[in-house]
């Protein structure tokens, strides 16, 4: 009985402070005076976060599931593509994306039958086309948003761009990042409304080195949603690039961006969950005013045209939890290591999540979180 009224005064507690002094913050009414106070209001629930993150998730928790880098195959310069029309390639993990509330990732290339490319082949340039026939996997993978801002999106220029979308349309996959196109998106699932929008590096997307865009981007985006997630394509490429620097990073001429910087604002901006990709290579994680920051997913379902040795197979399915107001309460790594040719397979030996958790150490001093060697994450 004891046990029982302790765990009821701390649910109990911990629903008072879900609410402001102002009142009630339940849908989209009041977000601005939500996130203006988010720090504190983090800082004062922290302790009691703690006694439940272990407790039966509320019934208002949700569950959102991120992944890096999709290309299931390509027709260009050569015809590389799975068998079965690949639907094998997102069997290992299409069970943790497809009970998410949400389940994100990165589209990276066209999904398009035919166009030309002005790419031409080389160390460091690749032109990336799915067959639109491979769309319907992403459904039956459970997304219902992808990041169109990065590098490939226009690897057969506007042709490419147009029938990417239309066959996401199609398929009921949300999408934004194209400069002049679709510059966010709401997905309602059970009641609930997430806002999204994404940012890339290179001319033709939104750029996340434009904060003053960004900002308007969030500021329109945030009154007409619960839940606010942006994507990013940044940072330098290559397994030598795990690490997070800080200040601009600078790749192949280009500046990737600051993302230290370019993540924490969009945070103080409203942002309640940031997940990034770009590197090729998983990166560190952190949580910041209570809010759940993924600086690199990898490559995660990336078959051909791409190095999959070590590193840069790893393809790890991050599932974290968070309240209804955004809060995180906790995560899991699901470890994945990419077989050429057939997509993510599980890493029975947890590398990838034990190697997000040693660069975390390393890169966010002071974490409010701790990642175990299975990968679980959890305040500390």
């Amino acid at each position: 009985m004891k046990s029982f009224l302790l765990i009821l005064l701390s649910t109990l507690a911990l629903n008072s402070v879900c609410s402001t002094e102002n009142g009630q913050r339940s849908g989209v009414e009041g977000q601005r005076s939500r996130y203006e106070v988010r720090g504190a209001r983090y800082e004062d629930t922290l302790n009691a976060q703690r006694s439940t993150l272990n407790a039966q998730p509320p019934e208002d928790t949700l569950t959102i599931a991120m992944t890096g880098d999709i290309m299931m195959g390509t027709t260009f310069p050569s015809t590389q593509l799975p068998p079965n029309d690949g639907r094998d390639i997102f069997m290992d993990t299409k069970a943790i994306t497809s009970r998410a509330n949400l389940a994100v990732g990165n589209l990276e290339g066209t999904l398009c039958d035919g166009g030309t490319t002005k790419k031409k082949p080389g160390p460091h340039c690749y032109a990336f086309r799915t067959p639109t026939k491979f769309g319907p996997r992403l459904t039956e993978a459970g997304y219902d948003f992808l990041s169109m801002a990065n590098n490939h999106a226009n690897d057969f220029g506007q042709f490419g761009i147009e029938s990417t979308e239309q066959t996401l349309d199609e398929l009921g996959i949300k999408y934004s990042g194209i400069k002049g196109r679709t510059r966010s998106a709401i997905v309602e699932r059970d009641g609930v409304k997430y806002g999204l929008c994404a940012f890339g590096h290179n001319s033709y997307t939104l750029h996340h080195n434009d904060l003053s865009t960004v900002k308007a981007i969030l500021d329109d985006l945030r009154p007409k949603c619960d839940i606010l997630i942006v994507s990013f394509h940044g940072g330098a490429e290559g397994r030598t690039h795990t690490h997070l620097p800080q200040g601009h990073e600078f790749f192949l001429g280009e500046d990737r961006g600051d993302l230290r910087t370019f993540t924490h604002f969009c945070i103080d901006n409203g942002a309640d969950i940031v997940y990034g990709h770009g590197p090729h290579v998983v990166r560190c994680m952190e949580v910041y005013n209570g809010r759940f920051i993924a600086y690199s997913l990898g490559n995660f379902c990336t078959p051909y045209g791409m190095n999959l040795t070590g590193v840069t197979g790893y393809a790890p399915v991050v599932e974290i939890k968070i309240t209804s107001d955004g809060r995180f309460l906790e995560g899991q790594i699901h470890s994945f290591i990419q077989q050429k040719g057939k997509g993510p397979r599980l890493d029975a030996a947890n590398s990838v999540a034990r190697e997000i958790r040693n660069l975390t150490l390393s890169d966010i001093k002071g974490s409010p979180i701790t990642i175990s060697e299975t990968g679980h994450i959890s305040v500390k």
